[in-house]
C-alpha cells in the first residue's frame, strides 16, 4: 500500500471510528462528512482513473453523481447505470443511505477503454440531497420522478450524441423505462447485466412486497439490445430472466461477481 492509499484508508477508518465509537449521531453534517470521505477514499475502494472526472448533475427532482470520461464528440457515449445499491440491510430493513457498497459497476466503467464512458449513480447515491426519501430506494425506486430525473441526467451528459445504455440489476429496468418513454433518445444499443426487467414478476417470484410506488416495464423497447445473466445469480435467476427476454448466460457468474467474460 503506497502513501496515498494509506491516507485514504486512514481517513475512511478514522471516520468509521468517529461514528461507531464516539457516538456522533447520523445528522446532516455527519452525512456530508461521510460523503466527503467516500470521495477521498477513491469511491469506496475503487481507484478512479485520472481520465474520469466527478460531476454532480442537477435535475428537476434530484441530484445525481457521475464519473465521466468524454473525449470524442462524435463517438457514442457508454453510460453505465448503477443498481439499487445498499437499499436494505442484512435484516431486510430499509437503510438511510442507498450508496452502493459493491464496486462492480464502477469497476466496469473505469476499465472500459472506449473514448466516451460514464458511470451514472442512481438518485440519492453518493450525494447529499435533502429531497431524497427512503421511498426513493425502496417502493419507489422506479417511480416516475426517478425515471424522469435519470433521463434528464442522461440528456445533460449526451447533449444529443448517440448513447449506449448499460444497466446493472435494477439499473436495467430503469434504463428500459427511460428508453420506452423517450423514443427520440438516440440510443444505439441497450445492454443489461444481471438485470431485473419487470419488478412485478420479480417480487412475485420471491414473494416479496410489491414496489407499489414504481412504474414497470410491460414490454421491452425495440432498440438493439443484449441481456446478460449469471449462471449462479440468485438475485436475478436465469429461469426468471428467460421469461422476460432471450439472454446470454455467463458461466459461473453470480449477481455481483464473475462478469469478466462478457463481450459487448
Amino acid at each position: 500500500m503506497d502513501g496515498e492509499e494509506k491516507l485514504k484508508s486512514s481517513a475512511f477508518w478514522w471516520g468509521f471510528f468517529v461514528v461507531k465509537c464516539v457516538g456522533i449521531r447520523y445528522n446532516k453534517i455527519m452525512k456530508k462528512f461521510l460523503i466527503l470521505l467516500l470521495l477521498l477514499c477513491g469511491c469506496r475502494g475503487v481507484v478512479v482513473p485520472d481520465s474520469f472526472t466527478y460531476k454532480e448533475i442537477e435535475t428537476d427532482s434530484y441530484k445525481l453523481a457521475s464519473w465521466q470520461k468524454i473525449t470524442d464528440k462524435k463517438a457514442p457515449i457508454r453510460i453505465y447505470i448503477e443498481g439499487d445499491g445498499y437499499a436494505f440491510n442484512h435484516l431486510g430493513q430499509p437503510t438511510t443511505n442507498p450508496t452502493p457498497r459493491g464496486t462492480l459497476v464502477r469497476e466496469m466503467a473505469f476499465k472500459d477503454s472506449n473514448k466516451n464512458v460514464v458511470y451514472l449513480a442512481r438518485p440519492c447515491q453518493f450525494v447529499d440531497d435533502n429531497r431524497c426519501d427512503v421511498k426513493d430506494w425502496t417502493t419507489g425506486r422506479f417511480s416516475q420522478d426517478i425515471v424522469d430525473a435519470t433521463n434528464q441526467a442522461i440528456k445533460k451528459i449526451s447533449k444529443g450524441q448517440e448513447i449506449i445504455l448499460i444497466g446493472y440489476s435494477g439499473g436495467a429496468l430503469l434504463s428500459g423505462l427511460i428508453i420506452e418513454q423517450n423514443p427520440k433518445l438516440p440510443v444505439k444499443k441497450w445492454i443489461t447485466i444481471a438485470g431485473v426487467l419487470n419488478h412485478t414478476s420479480w417480487t412475485n417470484y420471491f414473494n416479496d412486497a410489491p414496489l407499489v410506488d414504481s412504474a414497470d416495464l410491460e414490454k421491452l423497447p425495440t432498440v438493439k439490445q443484449i441481456h446478460f445473466v449469471g449462471e449462479k445469480d440468485n438475485i436475478v435467476p436465469v429461469e426468471l430472466a428467460q421469461k422476460w427476454s432471450e439472454v446470454q448466460v455467463i458461466k459461473n457468474a453470480t449477481h455481483d461477481s464473475g462478469w469478466d467474460e462478457m463481450n459487448f
